[in-house]
């Protein structure tokens, strides 16, 4: 009865006979071939996102010597010694051979598929399955295998014929998401280089690249000419949504980005922010040295602290919004910020700068309103599908994690 229920919550058809339990030892047999020779095969390293060339990982080879390093063969399921309960394991199914250290396990798979095998790894409770056979290691972050109690374990496997069809979904699907990183990634460096090449260089007046129908010089512009400050306070309560800015997201409510609140319970005293304005961070971290200027986009309307300097673009609309956006993406504005910082300028990670300094930083823009328009929304466009691309990339990887849990026992 209970060999039965040893089948998976989701099957592909055809496929109904209960799973087999095989010990750990009876899947893999561990093979311990060494190399009698310095640098016999190219060096190989092991990582919890995949299996690497050393040089990759590296830069350079961080040990004295190759001799005694385990030879590998494509196909041959590598386990890290103390780092299995981070997840660092992986069929090597990249390399045709190699070597790697002996802080690792190699292991020959004995009647099992690749692909299944290196999806089961990968499955968020096989770092349980090593965990149950482990003991604390010299640190609380490193744990020691015991190999004998691992090698008594039992896995729950299917037919060859099953695991294939496994394996194939799952190498389909991980292919996938590689190409979506990949169009990810090839994006993020677009418009890193655009942001680059549509600005002027410090001391320039024209940008490396443009639209064609503009050809005019770009003017130096002050910042508190563009734009006025907002010192509305939240005397009515108008909002409770308290906001913090991050590099990465932008404005984005405490709660979401930080998974609790930090603001105090009356925000009456906090600043107003409402949709459309801009709140600058002075709170400096390694993806924003001299903090970060955002727009809110998200939400209506939102409460900050009054650390923050807030402002809004003046009514008679001397700066497009957008233009500001992208401007403020680039790090062309730091060299204005560094330079009105006080001497100890860094309190906690806080920028010490007076508002009315602020707003005497200078910019770069085109004189032509409808040049910072077109600029602003190809940016605006660029980060479209940048946020495309992400949504559809977590989906996959939520798919992928539903799929483990479904697909296996």
């Amino acid at each position: 009865m209970s060999e039965k229920k040893n089948v998976p919550k989701l099957r592909f058809p055809g496929f109904t006979e209960p799973w087999e339990q095989r010990k750990f030892n009876e899947a893999f047999i561990e093979r311990r071939e060494r190399t009698e020779q310095e640098n016999e095969d190219t060096l190989l390293s092991c990582a919890i996102s995949g299996m690497f060339l050393n040089s990759e990982l590296f830069g350079h080879f961080r040990g004295t010597t190759t001799i005694g390093y385990l030879r590998v063969k494509k196909n041959d399921l590598i386990l890290s010694a103390q780092n299995l309960h981070l997840g660092n394991a992986n069929v090597n199914l990249r390399f045709e051979h190699g070597i790697i250290s002996p802080a690792y396990k190699v292991y020959d798979l004995n009647n099992c598929n690749p692909e299944f095998i290196q999806a089961w790894v990968k499955k968020d409770d096989t770092k349980n399955f090593f965990l149950a056979a482990t003991t604390e290691g010299a640190s609380q972050c490193r744990k020691n295998i015991e190999w004998e109690s691992l090698g008594k374990q039992t896995i729950s496997m299917p037919s060859m014929d099953e695991q294939k069809h496994i394996g194939v979904f799952f190498r389909q699907l991980d292919n996938l998401i590689t190409l979506h990183q990949r169009k990810l990634e090839h994006i993020k460096d677009l418009k890193k280089c655009m942001l680059q090449k549509m600005f002027p260089k410090s001391g320039q007046l024209y940008p490396e690249i443009r639209f064609p129908e503009f050809t005019d010089a770009w003017e130096q512009r002050k910042l508190g000419d563009l734009v006025d400050r907002v010192t509305r306070k939240n005397q009515d309560l108008v909002s409770e949504l308290p906001l913090t800015i991050s590099a990465q997201y932008g404005l984005i409510d405490q709660n979401e980005f930080f998974d609790k609140r930090v603001a105090s319970k009356d925000v009456s005293g906090y600043y107003l922010i409402e949709n459309g304005e801009f709140a600058y961070n002075k709170s400096t971290s390694t993806d924003a040295p001299w903090g970060a200027i955002k727009r809110l986009d998200r939400y209506e309307n939102g409460v900050l602290s009054t650390l923050y300097i807030v402002f809004g673009i003046k009514e008679n609309n001397p700066v497009d919004s957008g233009f500001l956006v992208s401007y403020y993406s680039t790090n062309l504005w730091h060299k204005g910020i560094h330079e009105i910082a006080a001497e100890g300028a860094r309190n906690h990670g806080l920028l010490n700068i007076a508002p009315a300094d602020f707003f005497e930083t200078e910019l770069m823009i085109p004189q032509d309103i409808e040049e910072q328009k077109k600029i602003g929304k190809y940016f605006e466009e660029l980060e479209r599908l940048i946020t495309l691309h992400q949504r559809e990339l977590d989906h996959l990887k939520l798919l992928k994690k539903g799929m483990l849990q479904q697909l296996f026992i």
